[in-house]
Order: structure tokens, then sequence, then C-alpha cells
């Protein structure tokens, strides 16, 4: 009938087809959700260092003994604290963020007839921000279970009660300075991948295949740590502020940076700094890794 578009004309239209679009987003919310559910306990101790000596100079716990002292207080069960929700935002936010990036990259393309790496920055900061903007209320909740080990009424409860007890609103908390970590870290993340695999094929002998990606991921981690961890640090604070009375009243990501610049000195932009590379270096190893395997398989070609 007249009006009805089937898999062959809307491939024929957009030179995709529906099961293409499906797979494309669904490979990258699948390699992202397996390396968070193996990288959690990392992230845990992460936002636990990050609240940590809130306000205060001094001497700061390190990952092994705060790891030691959290199993031993709460037991092993406390380092999957919000798992529910994290894996229930890799799905939503790692679709959307990986998968944004190649149709973000191909306008830009066809807009300024240019792949340069200012490109993909800017293809990975638009994907990595705008994901966030829709799953913010996820990562406001599993903040809170991971540093509320009270909490027994389980995420959907506790994410009604977030919304009764503060407003809808609070589930937008620290949004601006997640924004602009996801867009940091999709942009250096993805961006430096992207050319770090140029490279290694100009330069060596690698061609694609595992230890391309191997290599060229461990670079990707590394960079998008170092720029996104006072990002993450921010936003932690800032997602904290209600439930914990030592966070502080900050106004805006910018006002908690100051603060606690001033009364942390820079060392406390960096609180968890080893914890989110531990954590973020292998998540970005797996993920492409994992990523590019499922869309060899798929049919896809690579990143």
């Amino acid at each position: 009938m007249a009006g009805e578009s089937s898999p062959g004309s809307f491939k024929a239209k957009w030179g995709v087809s529906p099961s293409d679009v499906f797979y494309h987003f669904g490979t990258s919310g699948m390699s992202v959700a397996a390396a968070t559910a193996v990288t959690h306990p990392l992230d845990v101790l992460k936002v636990r260092l990050q609240m940590q000596r809130i306000g205060q100079r001094g001497p700061l716990i390190g990952m092994g003994k705060l790891s030691m002292e959290v199993v031993k207080s709460e037991g092993l069960r406390s380092l999957y604290l919000g798992l529910t929700p994290a894996l229930m935002r890799s799905v939503l936010y790692g679709g959307l963020r990986l998968g944004l990036y190649e149709p973000s990259k191909y306008v830009c393309e066809m807009a300024f007839e240019s792949t340069n790496v200012l490109m993909k920055i800017a293809s990975g900061a638009f994907s990595g921000a705008f994901a966030t903007a829709l799953t913010n209320p996820v990562e406001v909740l599993k903040v809170r279970l991971q540093m509320n080990t009270k909490v027994k009424s389980g995420p959907v409860k506790e994410f009604r009660k977030i919304a009764s007890e503060e407003g809808v609103a609070a589930l937008w908390k620290g949004v601006g300075p997640a924004m602009t970590r996801a867009a940091a870290l999709t942009a250096s993340q993805l961006a430096t991948y992207d050319e770090s695999k140029l490279a290694l094929m100009k330069c060596t002998s690698m061609r694609e295949g595992f230890y391309l990606h191997l290599t060229a991921s461990v670079i990707a981690g590394a960079v998008s740590t170092v720029i996104t961890a006072p990002i993450d640090m921010v936003k932690t604070r800032l997602m904290m502020q209600r439930e914990s009375k030592r966070a502080g009243n900050y106004k805006s990501g910018f006002h908690c940076a100051y603060q606690v610049l001033l009364t942390e000195g820079p060392r406390g932009l960096y609180k968890g700094g080893f914890a989110l590379f531990a954590r973020l270096g292998p998540q970005t190893t797996i993920t492409l890794i994992l990523c590019e395997k499922l869309r060899e398989l798929t049919g896809l070609k690579a990143l």
C-alpha cells in the first residue's frame, strides 16, 4: 500500500536497514553493560574515595586500604551496591554514547567535508552529553545506592523516594558536570581510540584485530582518565549534597570545583583518580574490544 515502508525501502532511503540500526546500538549497549558488570566494585570504591575529607586537607586513604575496610565492615556485597541501576544505565547510556558517535561523525563529514580530529572530538562530545542528559536520573540513583548501605528497599522504591522527598528536579542533580564529564569522556575516549588506530596502522604492522584494538583502547583509557577525573569528582559531590551533610552546599559545578581547590587543594580534584583509572582503563578496553567483536559478528564495520 502507498505510505507503507518496508525494510528494503528504509535501507534504500537511509543506506541502512532497521536491523543495522538495532545491531549498531545493541552492540554498543551490550559491550558497555558487560564492562560495567566487571568493573563495578572499582566504581563503588571510586565514589567512596571522592567523598573523603570533604572540605579538609590531609592524607587520604588509598584504594587498597579502603577496599579492605569496606569489605570488613560492610561485607563483600557492598562492592556491588547500585549494580542494578548501573547496568540499566549502561545499556541506555552506553548504547547512545557509542552508538551516536558514528552518525555524528558522518553528519560532521557531510557538513564540514572533513573527518579530522576536531570533528571526532565534536562528535564524541555531542554523543556523550546527549546520552547523559537522558540517563542522569539513573546515575543519581546509582551514586546514592553506592554511598548508602542502609537502603534495603531496592532501586525502584529509592527512585520514588528521591522524586517524592526532593522533587523530580533532584533526579537531574549534577547533570551539568555529568554532561561535561560525558562529553569530555566520549570525545577523549573515542577520538583517541580512532586516531590511535590510524596511527598504529600507519606506523606499525598492526591491522584490524585484537592486538590493534587492545593497544588503542589502553591508550584511550589513559587519556580519558586524566581529562575526566576532576569533572567526575565534582559530579559525585553535587549528586551527594543532600545525602551527605559533609558534602557542602555547592551552587554549581564551578562553585564546587572552586571550593574543593580552596579547602582541599589541587589534589582534591583527583580524589579517587587512581580508582577511576583502575576502573576506566579496563572498562574502556573491555568495552571497545567487545564492541568491535560484536560488530564483526553482526556484519557491521569496525569503529
